[in-house]
């Protein structure tokens, strides 16, 4: 018996033995694959793949060798196939003789430092341009060039091939990403429900049951600020609807059209960014899941979410700022100005600017609909008690709910388990199909009107995902090329501090935001770049792993809170022009009575908020602080209204 096992052993080691020499000297081509962008001192996969024709993989099983000028690395062929890591540091040849076939694979590194090229380039056309498209399409194209040119093709070749690779690799590979197109579903059936819900007068419904509680300047100005808090699920939606349909109602409680485009430029983003359920939420959990993929952490992107609004200092206290003004009825700067005219010659319909039609079309109601709240009300409530639902359903575990642990922190371990794309999902599309629906039985709309209405509300989340699509593909190209490695080995170079991070975040995507007049493509710049070297900075500064996640969720805010800012002070800003458009006031005045508010609110959440909360005092202790200097600021500061009692008719 033993004999006649040593004997099959010995067959199958000469069939072995026999295929590998056949198979090697079967070899006809051998393709040495490095990374599409290979970088200096960056580790590199390197694979090999042998054929025996043109296009059949020759399935050697085998070991062998390859050199990398001259040095020996042994690899192990699986069915064809092998692959090994190298830090390259400067040029080198790859050499390796398999059979009776040699290739050969010359490797040229790109310098690091021309990684921070792309995201560089994006943010300096930005800047030039005022405009964000063009700018990422240039980051991309600047990186790709570099790519192919040290690929060894030529400054013609690099290109054209740069310019096709945008489209063929990194738009395709981000179009690819399961949760991306999750993203983008999601986006398109909010901007259909907001536009069913506004062209049935749901929308108008809610406005006019508030609005009768409009009867002097505090209690109209009070309503609007109101009204914005809870159209929050969309930015746009908030500017244009509040903005228009209140105008009328403060006009005649002489409210100056400058202050009621503060009111509404100054609730719409500081709140769709930090609600949960918004066309906001999609981008901003994208980009941090992209993250969390990249840096192979095991964290929910909804978990890091919720961690960040404890630091999302500057959007809540420009609300509470907004309110103290409103209470207090005090302003300062040119506000006062514009307020004290509007009270004692009333408002000035003559400056008005005129209304860009198209724009407001969209979210008008039909002429035959009756306003009635509960067509918003209800489709609002399907998405967002429906996205609570899908969390807790697609994240439970009897065993989390079980343990000894606090109903908090329970909710949060369930809620990180949870698939936060088929929630946002499944809950927007509740909310579309029931928006429709009650549109049909109350015969508000009818089925072609309400086609067309979810199709135009799919069309207004266009420029959303083509800046989403190129941010990705942006993400992309700068985690091949190791930006985040470069960013966190020159901050380690000038020793600073990660808990300094958060402040440098606010203000850089301040001033892009301020720059582009785009909260998303700020987004877009900053969480790709600042997100994986805030990690790799924290981990290097020796920093605990709960340590690391509290400064990575701050850094998160801040990207926020800082395009927020940005956002705010910009005249090319496309909320900013759409609340001097939905108020009918004059832009320039919008943005000159503005300004002095958002740069009041951005240095208070910095200094007391921001830099006190980085280096370990309490959130706890930091809001009372902050809310107590903006009320001193009001206070002392702005000058007091006189409390005119002016009704409606």
């Amino acid at each position: 018996m033993k004999l006649y096992r040593r004997i099959i052993l010995v067959l199958l080691a000469a069939t072995l033995f026999a295929g590998n020499v056949f198979s090697l000297n079967s070899v006809r081509r051998v393709e040495i694959e490095p990374d599409f962008a290979i970088v200096e001192g960056m580790e590199t996969l390197i694979q090999i793949t042998t054929y025996d024709s043109i296009d059949n993989i020759a399935p050697i099983n085998c070991f062998s060798s390859v050199y990398v000028d001259g040095e020996k690395i042994d690899l192990y062929f699986t069915d064809g196939h092998a692959e090994f890591k190298y830090v390259f540091n400067e040029a080198k040849q790859i050499e390796l003789v398999c059979g009776n076939v040699k290739a050969t694979k010359d490797v040229n590194p790109i310098p690091l430092w021309f990684s921070i090229l792309p995201p560089l380039i994006a943010i300096l056309f930005a800047l030039l341009f005022k405009e964000v498209f063009s700018a990422l399409f240039l980051g991309l194209f600047s990186g790709t060039f570099i790519i192919y040119l040290y690929q060894g093709v030529g400054a013609f070749g690099a290109i054209f091939k740069g310019i096709f690779s945008i489209a063929d690799k990194y738009v395709i590979e981000a179009l690819s990403d399961n949760s991306h197109i999750s993203i983008i579903v999601f986006s398109m059936l909010i901007g259909g429900t907001v536009h069913i819900i506004t062209k049935n007068g749901g929308m108008q419904g809610v406005i006019n049951f508030l609005s009768k509680y409009a009867r002097s300047a505090r209690s109209g100005q009070f309503v609007t600020w109101l009204l914005g808090i809870m159209v929050f699920f969309d930015d746009y939606a908030n500017t244009l609807v509040v903005g228009n349909t209140m105008r009328p109602v403060t006009d005649r409680l002489k409210i100056s059209r400058e202050k009621l485009a503060y009111i509404v430029d100054s609730t719409a983003a500081p709140v769709a960014s930090i609600a949960f359920v918004t066309t906001w939420i999609g981008a901003e959990l994208s980009y941090i899941q992209s993250t969390l993929i990249d840096l192979q952490l095991d964290e929910s992107a909804y978990n890091i979410f919720f961690s960040s609004l404890k630091y999302s200092f500057y959007p809540v206290i420009t609300l509470i700022f907004v309110l103290m003004l409103i209470y207090m009825r005090r302003d300062f700067g040119p506000m006062y100005h514009t307020e004290f005219r509007a009270r004692s010659k009333g408002v000035n319909v003559a400056s008005q600017e005129k209304k860009i039609e198209h724009n407001l079309k969209d979210f008008e109601s039909s002429k035959k609909t009756k306003p009635r709240a509960f067509n918003a009300l209800i489709p609002v409530a399907v998405i967002v008690f429906g996205t609570i639902a899908g969390l807790i359903y697609t994240g439970w575990d009897a065993k989390i709910w079980n343990s000894d642990i606090g109903l908090l922190t329970k909710i949060s371990g369930i809620i990180g388990n949870s698939d936060s794309y088929k929630s946002l999902i499944w809950a927007s599309l509740g909310g579309l199909i029931i928006s429709i629906v009650l549109s049909l039985v109350q015969k508000l709309l009818n089925l072609k009107e309400a086609s067309e209405g979810m199709v135009a509300g799919f069309k207004s989340m266009l420029t959303a995902i083509l800046i989403l699509t190129l941010a990705w593909s942006l993400a992309g190209l700068v985690s091949d090329l190791h930006t985040a490695d470069f960013i966190t080995l020159s901050i380690q170079s000038t020793s600073l501090s990660p808990q300094f991070l958060p402040f440098i975040t606010f203000l850089v995507s301040g001033l892009i935001a301020f720059s582009t007049g785009s909260s998303w493509g700020t987004m877009a710049i900053m969480y790709p770049l600042i997100l994986p070297a805030t990690w790799l900075l924290c981990g290097d500064a020796g920093m605990s792993y709960d340590a690391s996640l509290g400064v990575f969720a701050h850094v998160v805010s801040t990207v926020i809170a800082g395009s927020v800012f940005g956002d705010h002070c910009s005249p090319i800003s496309d909320t900013t022009i759409l609340s001097s458009l939905a108020s009918s006031c004059n832009h320039i005045q919008h943005v000159k009575t503005q300004l002095p508010y958002a740069i009041t609110v951005a240095l208070v959440t910095l200094v007391a908020g921001t830099l006190p909360v980085a280096y370990g005092v309490s959130q706890f202790i930091v809001y009372p602080v902050m809310i107590a200097l903006i009320w001193l600021i009001i206070k002392f500061v702005g000058k007091k209204h006189e409390p005119l009692i002016t009704k409606l008719d």
